[in-house]
């Protein structure tokens, strides 16, 4: 009852009241990104959801886009904006997912979505991570975010999806509410921790 019933009911009302509650900061952020990008303040990638299902996520642009002499983006950390920086240390950035989570595509809580492309480099167990929903904050995110290596990540998801229940939510919501506040286990530039699950485990494919 719970996974089909409650958690999808308490998901609706949660996105929903907190775009109302925090629509002022949406809106200062949004301001203040489309100053600093000089353009769009938001950023949309295919995600794979529950089942696999491809969606559209939602969130706050923290780079712009500027290029070298040879028209290649440059390296994150030189199109990482101030503010940007700010929006994700806070992680203000992932207030756009509510409105994934209105749709349907997201849940407050469950795995974080990654790249479409790391769908073939799943183990058979680690693909129980797509049974359910996946969410803005999850006991991987709770355990060690992206300082974790991707064995024990993915081996979080996993077991969020196989032990689901509403304690475990209040156990993740409550240390997700404390960690922002004390802005902890936050990486500032993507990637700057580790190589991305693909490249990682095709370089493990090799060895």
């Amino acid at each position: 009852m719970y996974r089909n019933i409650v958690k999808p009911t308490f998901d609706f009302l949660a996105a929903f009241f907190g775009l109302i509650i925090l629509s002022p900061i949406f809106v200062i952020v949004t301001i203040g990104l489309m100053i600093a990008n000089k353009g769009t303040p938001f950023f949309f990638q295919k995600r794979p959801g529950k089942n696999e299902r491809i969606f559209s996520i939602i969130k706050f642009k923290s780079m712009n886009d500027k290029k070298d002499l040879e028209g290649h983006l440059l390296p994150d950390a030189q199109r990482l904006t101030k503010i940007g920086a700010f929006v994700r240390k806070t992680s203000l950035d992932e207030i756009p997912q509510l409105i994934n989570i209105l749709k349907g595509d997201m849940s407050l809580i469950g795995p974080r979505p990654l790249f479409e492309r790391y769908l073939p480099f799943y183990t058979a167990r680690e693909k129980l991570r797509h049974t359910v929903k996946p969410g803005i904050t999850g006991l991987a995110q709770i355990s060690g975010r992206n300082f974790l290596g991707w064995n024990e990540r993915l081996e979080m998801d996993v077991k969020y999806a196989k032990e689901l229940s509403l304690r475990l939510d209040i156990q993740i919501l409550t240390k997700t509410v404390i960690n922002v506040l004390k802005a902890e286990k936050v990486e500032i530039i993507p990637g700057k921790l580790g190589n991305p699950l693909d490249i990682d485990r095709s370089r493990t494919i090799k060895k």
